[in-house]
């Protein structure tokens, strides 16, 4: 049995409006918005890290979790933007944050999935570890910053960090199960490389997901013989806003249910979810979270009161 403890978020100061992507892709603000539901995003200045979001997020998730850094078991932290091919951030991060030496820090580089995929993990191994700190940690402005910007990717994405802690015996919501998923046949329809270039082939993706996420959610909840009306609120990796309504749409919800800040961060990949999970609050009922990403990976994770 796990638990989820509690959330913390980080994202920086500087706000990018889509009037300043919208000059450098040739689009007006008002086609961004349309085509993805972004009215602005935060971009770190050059010189923060990967590691410095995660640090702060973490650091923010401990403080309102009241657990310390020297109680933690385990660090997990998903990230598919980390600056450097090895060491990830996950080391950097626990050493940062005075995470006992010794303790697995393990790096999930994975893009928009890490944090889902981070839960899942911690749920079962948390009866072994202890408290294990989950982190999506990513800086998609270097990734998109760059001349000449694609359109299709420009206007997506923000930098920020997610975190949550899981416990093995005691917190707000309960893990009650979770569903992961893979399938290498896609690979080449959303990656980076290492020169830095992000590729996409938007319809494959927004096609897949479309369909892989309801799917992933309907498997777990008919596990377990819960109707997706009953679900108090679902947070989902905020990819783009009208995906979101889509997949409430599939699943046979209000997109009201779907908690929803990508407007004012924009696509932080791994980030996104728990970034939303720390603001949406986390009150008796039920959540279900879900996330689709480079891969592709996918999946869903149930937890209650």
């Amino acid at each position: 049995m796990a638990f989820l403890r509690g959330f913390g978020a980080c994202v920086p100061e500087r706000v990018v409006g889509n009037a300043e992507i919208a000059a450098r892709v040739g689009k007006s603000p008002e086609w961004i918005l349309e085509v993805c539901g972004i009215s602005e995003r935060r971009w770190a200045s050059p010189k923060v890290t990967v590691a410095d979001l995660g640090v702060r997020a973490a650091e923010d998730c401990l403080t309102r979790s009241g657990v310390a850094a020297a109680s933690i078991g385990m660090v997990l932290v998903g990230s598919g933007s980390s600056e450097r091919r090895f060491p990830g951030p996950a080391c950097v991060i626990a050493q940062r944050l005075g995470v006992p030496s010794g303790v697995p820090a393990i790096d999930l580089p994975m893009a928009s999935a890490g944090s889902l995929y981070g839960m899942a993990l911690a749920s079962r191994l948390a009866g072994e570890f202890g408290n294990i700190l989950v982190i999506g940690a990513e800086k998609m402005s270097t990734v998109v910053d760059l001349e000449p910007a694609d359109p299709s990717t420009a206007i997506l994405f923000g930098d920020g960090a997610g975190a949550c802690l899981v416990s093995p015996d005691t917190g707000r919501l309960r893990i009650v199960d979770s569903v992961l998923h893979s399938d290498g046949a896609f690979a080449e329809d959303l990656r980076l490389g290492f020169d830095g270039v992000l590729t996409m082939n938007g319809m494959s993706v927004i096609m897949q997901a479309s369909r892989k996420i309801p799917g992933a959610i309907n498997e777990l909840l008919a596990k377990h013989g819960v109707a997706a009306s009953s679900i108090g609120l679902f947070v989902m990796h905020q990819a783009n806003q009208n995906l979101i309504v889509r997949v409430a749409k599939s699943v046979g919800v209000a997109p009201d249910r779907f908690y929803s800040n990508i407007a004012k961060y924009g696509n932080t990949s791994s980030a996104s979810m728990l970034i939303a999970a720390s603001e949406c609050g986390t009150e008796p009922g039920s959540i279900c979270f879900a996330a689709f990403g480079a891969g592709f990976h996918w999946g869903a994770l149930l937890a209650q009161s």
